[in-house]
């Protein structure tokens, strides 16, 4: 399984964003994925995740009813997705770099240590 991500920028408060996941090479079914910020210095925190099959979602407290999470499955291709992380509201301390993750299993957990399967990052700043 690849992770891709793409569409972090800077931003001023109160702005929006949405950030991709590339998702391909997917085997079977159970994945969930997740996306976390990781801030300078800091470890990385989950803040949205979700199960592709059944669509579950779970959030963390600070981005409920600012970030959204949802896929994209691909024409014909049920080894391909799209993960998309929509951000509203974005306040400075959102900042950070955004890493989308996999994990086989049906619970879309928030912990880092959930996953197994990692993107490269894209960097969100807010100011």
């Amino acid at each position: 399984v690849q992770l891709v991500e793409s569409g972090g920028d800077s931003v001023q408060a109160g702005g929006s964003l949405r950030l991709s996941c590339e998702v391909s090479g997917l085997t079977g079914s159970g994945y969930c994925m997740g996306w976390f910020q990781q801030p300078p210095g800091e470890e990385r925190e989950g803040v949205a995740a979700i199960c592709l099959s059944s669509g579950s979602t779970t959030y963390y407290d600070s981005v409920k009813g600012r970030f959204t999470i949802s896929q994209d499955p691909a024409k014909n291709d049920n080894t391909k997705r799209t993960i998309y992380l929509q951000m509203s509201g974005l306040k400075p301390e959102d900042s950070g770099t955004y890493y989308c993750a996999a994990r086989r299993g049906p619970v879309p957990y928030l912990k880092a240590a959930e996953y197994n399967l990692w993107g490269q990052g894209t960097q969100v700043t807010v100011s």
